[in-house]
Order: structure tokens, then sequence, then C-alpha cells
């Protein structure tokens, strides 16, 4: 027998949907992700932010992270001995920060800087800062992971950026270039470093080299070539990240 709709009868029944197959149920919306454990950035400060991040380095560890490029990928050890800034660092990757920004700075035979967006991108983060770590044992070799800082003027206390990272590149230098940059005492091994390697030895001790690239140094080396605007080294065509804990 043919279905047949009957207007007449659809009305009678205060019927609002058309006659025909039942629909499908709405489909449901799967339920949001659980937003990872840790300190509310929002309320961190200058002064709050150590205590809290070290209590969530010490509940939430991690070693090693993972930065997917177009260019390729860099593994990165972070330093135990830097607990601040490495638990920053996992606290904000674990947060998707880093997802939402690029290498903004690259300079030539220096570093490439990342952690940062600009204009309509720009990432909505409270700019709470950090205390040094500034280890001698740590230095700016190549492949060193570092934190920027800004505005020294007002920044008596030179805290570092929770957000902005660099890697150095750097160039080969004698020993009397390395020693002479440095402006310290150097040790056999971190001038043989600088020798084969290179890195920006004047960086040493001015600031917090919390990491090390394990595996993609020519990943970095990819990003210090790319052309840049000539007035801020920001590459032309961006270069942005995906950073996963991965150990």
């Amino acid at each position: 027998m043919m279905f047949r709709c009957l207007p007449w009868l659809a009305a009678g029944l205060g019927l609002l949907a058309a006659c025909g197959p039942a629909d499908k149920p709405a489909a449901v919306a799967p339920p949001p992700k659980p937003k990872p454990p840790g300190p509310d950035i929002a309320t961190l400060t200058d002064s709050t932010a150590p205590a809290a991040l070290l209590a969530y380095g010490r509940q939430y560890p991690g070693s090693e992270v993972l930065l997917k490029t177009r260019l390729g990928n860099i593994r990165v050890r972070l330093y135990d001995d830097t607990p601040i800034h490495k638990a920053n660092f996992l606290l904000l990757t674990r947060r998707g920060v880093f997802d939402e920004t690029v290498f903004n700075r690259v300079v030539k035979d220096f570093a490439v800087q990342g952690g940062q967006t600009s204009g309509p991108r720009t990432i909505q983060l409270h700019r709470y800062r950090l205390p040094p770590e500034i280890r001698p044992r740590h230095f700016h070799v190549k492949g060193a992971l570092g934190m920027a800082r800004y505005d020294d003027a007002q920044n008596p206390g030179h805290l570092s950026s929770n957000t902005d990272f660099y890697f150095v590149v750097g160039q080969k230098l004698t020993p009397f270039q390395a020693r002479a940059a440095a402006g310290r005492p150097l040790t056999p091994a971190q001038v043989k470093a600088y020798g084969t390697l290179g890195g920006v030895p004047s960086l040493d001790g001015k600031y917090t080299v919390f990491g090390e690239v394990l595996e993609g140094l020519d990943v970095v080396d990819k990003i210090a070539r790319e052309p840049v605007d000539p007035q801020d080294k920001w590459p032309i065509n961006d270069v942005a990240m995906k950073v996963e804990v991965v150990k």
C-alpha cells in the first residue's frame, strides 16, 4: 500500500513536522576535553609564579618536548636544574599555548626565537615573568634553548619572558674569540664546543639556558635560513609550531 500524506490529518493532530520517515536523532556533541591540570595561568604574577610552577613541576614532571614545524621536527631536553623555566615550558606546552605561535625573529649566525605572534593573531596570555636560573654549566653553544627577556631598564631583576624562547645558532669560534666574547672563564670543554659546534658566548651569564636540542639541529638551521623582513627579522613565510611533551 502506498503511504500518502494527509494534510487534514496532520493538522487535526497538531503535527508540526512534515509527513515522512521519522527524523534522525540529533548528533550529540562530544564532551569538551578536560582542561590539563595545573595553575590558572591568568592568575600567575611575577611573585606567585615561581612557587606555583615548582609545585606543578613536581606533580606533573616531564623531560622532553617535540616541536613540529613545516621544516621538520626538533626534539628538546629540558634541564632539571632550571626547574621553574622547565615547569613553565611544560605547563604552556600542555595548555597548547605554543601551538598558537610562530618563530617570530630570525637573526643570521645568532639565534632563532619563537613563542610569539603579532597583530590580530597575538596570543591572549597573561604575562607573568620568571626569575633567572642561570647555571654556569649551561652555556650558549649551538642548539641551546634559552628564554628571552625584555625592558631591562624596568626589569632590574632580569626576569625572563614566560613564552619567548630561542635556539642558539651562532658561529664557530677560535679559543681566543670564544673567551673574549664570553667575558668570563670558560672550561676546556666549553672552548672546544664553541670551536666545533659554534654558539654565542656573549650571552653567557645573561640569559637562562634551560634545555638543548637532542634531534633536529638541522631544522634549526633551516629556520635560520628562512628569508626575513629586514626591519624586524620576522620570517616572510610563517614558521608555525605544534609542541607536545613526549617524555
